[in-house]
């Protein structure tokens, strides 16, 4: 029987003047994942978006937890998106989107 994946959740703070797209973001977030470790450590992230809001400058990604340290390092690499200066930053990371909220709110 297979094990359930158990996932995590980061809440990301995108620092930039410009507002960017889901998809402009996703595609920053993969070439750095594929940078660092290539096809096979990528297809090892599950990387998903799960919530985005561009004025807020604010996003949540799922990624499985055996990558989270990889995926946040990945993260920390980027520099630029859409030919943008950007960073981002992880704000929290959590199991579950309910308590990621509730930990944000505090």
């Amino acid at each position: 029987m297979l094990k359930k994946e158990r996932r995590r959740y980061l809440a990301l703070e995108i620092d930039s003047e410009e507002t960017f797209s889901s998809k402009e973001l996703m595609n920053a977030l993969w070439s750095a994942v594929l940078k660092l470790y290539g096809e096979y450590g990528a297809s090892k992230t599950g990387l998903a978006l799960i919530d985005y809001n561009g004025e807020k400058r604010f996003a949540v990604i799922r990624v499985v937890h055996i990558a989270v340290e990889n995926v946040r390092a990945a993260i920390a690499s980027i520099t630029k998106i859409a030919e943008k200066p950007t960073a981002i930053h992880v704000l929290n990371v959590s199991g579950t989107i309910k308590s990621l909220y509730k930990k944000l709110k505090q």
